[in-house]
């Protein structure tokens, strides 16, 4: 079952956020974010700004949120090679900030 999530702007709780882990990939045993025990995932306010969601499955540590602006949002997206959730809707911002910096960038094969 999934849980509220505090989101912190610097160190002020601004809201609270479903958790979710979509930006996790399999590595060949775990989905991860690139740690043991540690995942990630993105979501978008209602005021448009991204945030990035921490879970931890370590003793001790709890899930939290932050925000992010929408160059980094982008770049984990791109590192956790996650570039399907650019075609939801609720991550439209996203796309066309991807397709503006990186859409064009491969020389074309010769005809």
């Amino acid at each position: 079952m999934a849980h509220k999530v505090p989101v912190y702007d610097e160190e002020k709780i601004v809201a609270h956020v479903e958790y979710n882990a979509n930006l996790d990939y399999w590595d060949g045993r775990n989905y991860t974010s690139g740690s043991t025990g540690r995942h990630l995932g993105l979501t978008v306010l209602k005021d448009g700004r991204f945030v990035l969601i921490h879970g931890t499955q370590w003793q001790g540590e709890r899930d939290h949120a932050e925000i992010v602006s929408a160059d980094e949002a982008l770049q984990e997206v791109m590192r956790t090679n996650s570039l399907e959730l650019l075609e939801s809707a609720r991550f439209k911002a996203l796309k066309q900030l991807y397709d503006e910096k990186y859409g064009d960038q491969e020389m074309p094969e010769d005809e």
